[in-house]
């Protein structure tokens, strides 16, 4: 059983190439999901957003091709290529797409077993 899904294992990647832009739209691919963590790629035309919300974990955005604008508890962020921002658990936090781009996203959750 694979934990991480939509993915060829052992074999060198891309993530950026792993899910492509549509025009006006935001693409998904989820690569895992369970109580503890969730891992998506995303690709955001430009102009497309996910509004204000918040999780219940804490969130690791890491933008793999041109760049995003995050906002947290009201404080903007601008992330290009390469860069990371971790959005902390029950704070409000919106993603808005200046331009097209890619980004990988990591939620850790609270996790008792």
């Amino acid at each position: 059983m694979s934990m991480i899904k939509n993915l060829a294992h052992e074999q060198v990647l891309d993530l950026a190439s792993q899910v492509e832009v549509q025009p006006g739209q935001i693409v998904s691919k989820t690569l895992s999901q369970n109580p503890a963590v969730s891992v998506t790629l995303f690709a955001f035309d430009a102009g497309e957003e996910i509004s204000t919300h918040d999780s219940t974990g804490d969130a690791m955005v890491t933008v793999l091709e041109g760049v995003g604008q995050f906002t947290v508890d009201g404080k903007v962020y601008e992330l290009a290529a390469g860069q990371s921002l971790v959005m902390p658990a029950q704070k409000p936090h919106a993603v808005f797409a200046k331009e097209k781009f890619k980004m990988s996203l990591l939620v850790v959750f609270p996790y008792n077993k």
